[in-house]
This record gives C-alpha cells, sequence and structure tokens, in this order.
C-alpha cells in the first residue's frame, strides 16, 4: 500500500513541475499570459474531448451497454458543466479572493487581477476534481501490480505538467507572488494522492465503473466550462488574440504527444 501510494503521489506532485513556470517569467509579460492562458485552454479542451470524455464513454458503455452508457455519458458531461456554472455562479466577481493579491496598485489593474485569480483558481479546482478520481484508479492500479503501474504514473505526471502551468500562471500574474503560484498548482496536483486515500479508506464500497465514468464524464464538462467561460477570455483580453490561439494549439499538441505515453 506504501509503495502504491508514493507511486500516486509522485504522480500529484508533478503539477508542481508546471507550477515552476511562474519562476521562469515575468508578471507584467502580456503577451506571455496569453499565449500561457490559450495554452491552458488547449490542455483542458484537448484532454476533455479526446481522453475523458471517451474513457467515460468507454466505461459507462461497458457497465450498461451502447445506448444507455451513451446517454448516462452526455448527461455526466452536462451535468458538470451546470455544476461548475453554480459555483462559478456563488463566487463574486468583484471580491478578493482568498486575500491573495498584491497592494492596491489602481482600481482598473485591482480588477484585472481578481478576474485572473479567479481563472487560476477555478482552473485549480477543475483539475483538483480531474486528478481525484485520476488518483483512486492509479493507486489501486498500483495496488494490483506496481511493476505494470510504473509507465501509468510516468504518462499521468507528464499530462500533469502543462496542468500545472495552467494554474500557476494566471496565478502569479495576478498575485505578483511566485511562491503562491507554485502553492496553489501543487495544491491542485495533491488531489491525486488524497483521492486514493479518500477512495480506498471511504468509496471503495461505492467504488464501480458507473461511478468512475459519471465522474469522468462530469470533469470533462466542467473543463470545457472553464476553458470556454474562464480560460480563453481572458487570453483573448490580456494579450495579441493571434497569441492566444497559438498558445491553444500548442497546448493541444504538448498535451496530444502526453498522452500518447498511455498507448
Amino acid at each position: 500500500m506504501l509503495q502504491a501510494f508514493l507511486l500516486t503521489l509522485l504522480a500529484g506532485l508533478s503539477t508542481g513541475i508546471g507550477g515552476l513556470i511562474a519562476f521562469f517569467s515575468k508578471s507584467d509579460n502580456k503577451n506571455f499570459l496569453s499565449a500561457s492562458l490559450g495554452f491552458s485552454a488547449g490542455v483542458m479542451l484537448y484532454v476533455s474531448f479526446v481522453d475523458i470524455f471517451q474513457k467515460s464513454n468507454v466505461i459507462l458503455i461497458g457497465a450498461l451497454g451502447e445506448k444507455a452508457g451513451s446517454i448516462v455519458n452526455v448527461i455526466g458531461f452536462f451535468a458538470g458543466m451546470f455544476f461548475i456554472m453554480i459555483i462559478d455562479n456563488l463566487i463574486p466577481e468583484d471580491k478578493n479572493l482568498h486575500e491573495m493579491k498584491p497592494i492596491e496598485v489602481g482600481l482598473e489593474e485591482d480588477k484585472e487581477n481578481d478576474k485572473l485569480l479567479r481563472t487560476g483558481l477555478m482552473t485549480a479546482l477543475a483539475i483538483g476534481i480531474h486528478n481525484f478520481p485520476e488518483g483512486i484508479a492509479t493507486f489501486i492500479a498500483a495496488l494490483d501490480d506496481p511493476v505494470m503501474a510504473i509507465p501509468i504514473v510516468v504518462a499521468i505526471a507528464i499530462h500533469n505538467i502543462p496542468e500545472g502551468i495552467a494554474v500557476s500562471v494566471p496565478i502569479y500574474r495576478a498575485t505578483g507572488s511566485k511562491k503562491k503560484a507554485l502553492l496553489v498548482s501543487t495544491l491542485s496536483g495533491l488531489a491525486e494522492p488524497v483521492g486514493a486515500l479518500v477512495g480506498w479508506i471511504f468509496l471503495q464500497p461505492f467504488l464501480n465503473d458507473i461511478t468512475f465514468g459519471l465522474v469522468f464524464a462530469s470533469v470533462a464538462g466542467i473543463m470545457v466550462y472553464i476553458s470556454i467561460d474562464e480560460l480563453l477570455p481572458s487570453a483573448r483580453e490580456h494579450g495579441n488574440h493571434h497569441l492566444s490561439i497559438l498558445g491553444l494549439i500548442f497546448g493541444m499538441i504538448v498535451m496530444a504527444v502526453s498522452l500518447l505515453f498511455f498507448i
């Protein structure tokens, strides 16, 4: 169990590697911010449609049959969207989130920082929710056969790195703090080992293919919503439109390459 937990922990901590990108950028570089936010959207959109949604569809079809499984998968996808939409509306836009912004530097910049902080925290929330069931799956695979689980852990670690970038860049731009950017990105990855422990201790009786399929379908919906509602508008607002699109495409390419390690 200890070996399985350590493997899951390593996979989750790799988001912190992506978070380190904040240490190599300037907080006032708007072109870098725009490209990075576009990159984040590309990562999340690609992994949602190409990996998570397809994975949940296969799981649910296997458990419920082709028609019923496909219907439940679509319902779960849009349920995730509505869930994060409700969460989004409960967070006041004009309030300072968690008191993480820097000293007052003018009303407009203050509002801009709040928006970016909101984007970073919402992205961290989505990635944390995604990592939770992923952690359970990794832990169970490592318990079953630690040697066979190593390639899975490496693949997850590689595709967690761009997820860490997705969280750290807007947090750093909003707060000016590299430490906070690294901390939040790392915490979003720690949902993976936490998911492993909570899942194994408390949720084991309820874990089945239908539960996993619904969770993954909902996560796909959450990530798509955040990409469209938070990341892409912020990317266009804070820099060159074409840079944000290039970032989007590059994010998709990076995630596509990282997913090839699962094959």
